[in-house]
């Protein structure tokens, strides 16, 4: 019962001279709601697909609930859902039509095949679509449609490769709605995303991947007291200025990031009183997010 849902062990993968994978370390508690964040070619989707069967390790253990992959990824496949990066539905099948094909390829038995794709529908607000052609959906139907084919076979573990990506925030609250219901109802959720509000309001734990292994993880609000502190003043001004500020905060201790045309000096609610009058007053006084922590940890901004 307290064997990992995900365990990832040493795994390495190479494509030709690139190693997407370096020696990734990776356990998810069952029923954890875990993000992976990092910008792209930081081997998100490599760890992915490894998961998902469709990609073997070059070295290394993977194991999905219990299964040893690939030797055991058919048994794995039966208690997972995946929800794809890139959109791959069969065009000329209706909404219902593809939700009853995949039913068949998730090995439910027959009685349970009109039963899954109703609570599909229903879960993903697709009911009133079921009759609709694929090809005739806007771009967040279509996300919504995958995430039904996702949790079709009621999986214990669903894998989210960007979920949302491209879609506007309305449509983007709904699949947030359907993914909570799933977490609340203890499904173990692995999700890659670049949006930072994502991760902050739905994960559990965030594992910030950078060149193919994990840099740090834990809890947004721990990961934010540990790199960032609370508060980031951001001055603006001239490339000198920024560079000023920088050198000041530097010896004082404090860590900072370039935003835009501005400097963020975090952990300023620890600010000492020198540097304050030296800085002088901030453009903008703000709470840290998990970008400021990324940036910190790879010197690289979300994609």
């Amino acid at each position: 019962m307290n064997a990992p849902a995900v365990r990832i062990s040493a795994a390495v993968k190479r494509y030709g001279d690139i190693t997407a994978v370096n020696g990734l370390d990776l356990e998810v508690a069952p029923g954890t709601f875990l993000g992976l964040l990092g910008p792209n070619g930081a081997g998100k989707s490599t760890t992915m697909r490894m998961l998902t069967g469709q990609t073997r390790a070059d070295s290394g253990e993977v194991e999905v609930l219990g299964c040893r992959l690939p030797a055991e990824s058919r048994a794995a496949r039966a208690m997972t859902g995946v929800v794809p990066q890139h959109d791959n539905l069969d065009e000329e099948l209706t909404v219902r039509q593809n939700l009853e094909v995949f039913a068949r390829f998730a090995q439910l038995p027959k009685e349970r095949r009109g039963p899954a794709v109703d609570r599909a529908l229903a879960a993903t607000r697709l009911t009133d679509r079921a009759r609709h052609t694929t090809e005739g959906l806007s771009g967040g139907m279509r996300r919504r449609l995958l995430l039904a084919r996702g949790i079709i076979n009621d999986p214990r573990l669903l894998l989210l490769d960007e979920p949302t990506v491209g879609l506007d925030p309305q449509v983007r609250q709904e699949m947030w709605d359907v993914i909570g219901d799933m977490r609340s109802a203890g499904t173990t959720v692995v999700m890659t995303t670049h949006y930072i509000e994502e991760a902050e309001r739905l994960v559990d734990e965030v594992a910030v991947v950078f060149a193919g292994r994990v840099v740090t993880r834990g809890a947004p609000a721990a990961l934010l007291r540990e790199h960032a502190g609370e508060q980031a003043a951001e001055y603006e001004g001239t490339a000198a200025r920024r560079a000023e500020v920088e050198a000041l905060a530097a010896r004082a201790g404090l860590p900072s990031r370039r935003t835009g045309l501005s400097v963020s000096v975090l952990r300023a609610e620890t600010m000492p009183a020198d540097l304050r009058d030296l800085l002088g007053t901030p453009d903008v006084l703000r709470r840290t997010t998990l970008e400021d922590v990324f940036v910190l940890l790879t010197g690289e901004l979300f994609q």
